[in-house]
C-alpha cells in the first residue's frame, strides 16, 4: 500500500476505530428534517467525530474551509424519494473533483439484489480503478433503498464480500442479528451504517456497542445523532464507545452528563 492511502486511511480511522458522520442524506431526500441548513447542524457536534460524509454541493455551500477533519465524498447519485427507484444510481463526481476537493474518501452505494446490481458494482469497479491511481480509497455503501427487510445477516454478508472483492477499501453497512458473520466474512473493515431514527439514545447505544463488540471498527451515523435532541451528548457518548470502549451503561451516564451542560 503507497503512503498516500495508508495517510488517508490513518487520517479516516485514528488508533484502528472511527466515527464518520454522514449529512449526504439530501442527496435523494432533498432538506432532510433537523439537516435544512447543514453547516449549523454540524457545528456542535464535529469536534467528536474523525470524518464527515458530504455531497460536494453542500462542502462547497456549508462546510467551513477550515474545517481540520478528513472528507469522504459522496460521488453517486442521480435518483431521489419521489423516483420510481433509488437504486438507479450512476458516478456523479469526477476523480479530478475528487482531487480539487482534498477529499480523503469518496463513498458510492451498491445495491446488490436489485435491478441495478451490475450497474451500481461497475459503478464501484470503475471508481476503485480511477482512485486507486491517486491514493484515495473508496467506501462501499451496501444500500438497500426501501426495502428494510434486507437487513440480515446473510444479505449484508454477501454485500459487504462483494463490495471488498472489487476493491472497496471500507465498507458501510446495517448492523444486524449475528453481525459478527458479517464482519468476519469481510476481508476489509466494517463500518456501521444507522439508518432510520431509533426511539431511544439506549437503542443506538447498544446496537452500536454490539457492533463493534462483533468486530466492526465504528460507525457511520447520521439521523441518530443530528436528529436526536441533545446532538452533542449523543456524539460524545458515541465517541466513547468507539474511541473509550465503554460499554452501554458508561455511554448513557455520559450522555447525560453532557446533556446537563
Amino acid at each position: 500500500m503507497d503512503w498516500g492511502m495508508k495517510n488517508r486511511l490513518n487520517q479516516l480511522i485514528p488508533n484502528g476505530r472511527c466515527f464518520f458522520l454522514p449529512i449526504d442524506h439530501g442527496y435523494f431526500q432533498g432538506p432532510t428534517s433537523c439537516l435544512e441548513k447543514p453547516g449549523e447542524t454540524i457545528k456542535p457536534i464535529l469536534s467528536y467525530c474523525d470524518a464527515l460524509f458530504v455531497t460536494r454541493g453542500v462542502l462547497r455551500a456549508a462546510v467551513d474551509a477550515a474545517n481540520t477533519k478528513p472528507i469522504i465524498l459522496r460521488v453517486s447519485g442521480g435518483t431521489s424519494m419521489v423516483g420510481k427507484d433509488l437504486a438507479n444510481e450512476g458516478i456523479t463526481t469526477s476523480v479530478e473533483e475528487i482531487i480539487r476537493l482534498n477529499a480523503s474518501a469518496v463513498g458510492v452505494s451498491v445495491f446488490i439484489g436489485s435491478d441495478y446490481e451490475h450497474q451500481t458494482l461497475m459503478n464501484l469497479t470503475k471508481l476503485v480503478n480511477e482512485c486507486e491511481n491517486y491514493g484515495i480509497p473508496v467506501m462501499a455503501v451496501t444500500a438497500v433503498g426501501k426495502e428494510l427487510e434486507k437487513r440480515d445477516a446473510r444479505y449484508l454478508g454477501l454485500a459487504c464480500r462483494i463490495a471488498a472483492e472489487l476493491g472497496a477499501r471500507i465498507v458501510k453497512t446495517y448492523w444486524c442479528e449475528n453481525f459478527d458473520k458479517v464482519v468476519c466474512g469481510c476481508p476489509v473493515p466494517v463500518v456501521i451504517a444507522g439508518g432510520p431514527k431509533c426511539e431511544t439514545e439506549k437503542e443506538v447505544f447498544e446496537f452500536v456497542y454490539d457492533g463493534i463488540q462483533k468486530g466492526a471498527i465504528g460507525i457511520n451515523l447520521g439521523r441518530n445523532v443530528w436528529q436526536c435532541a441533545q446532538p452533542q451528548a449523543m456524539a460524545a457518548a458515541l465517541r466513547a464507545i468507539i474511541h473509550e470502549n465503554c460499554n452501554v451503561k458508561k455511554a448513557q451516564e455520559i450522555f447525560n452528563e453532557v446533556k446537563k451542560k
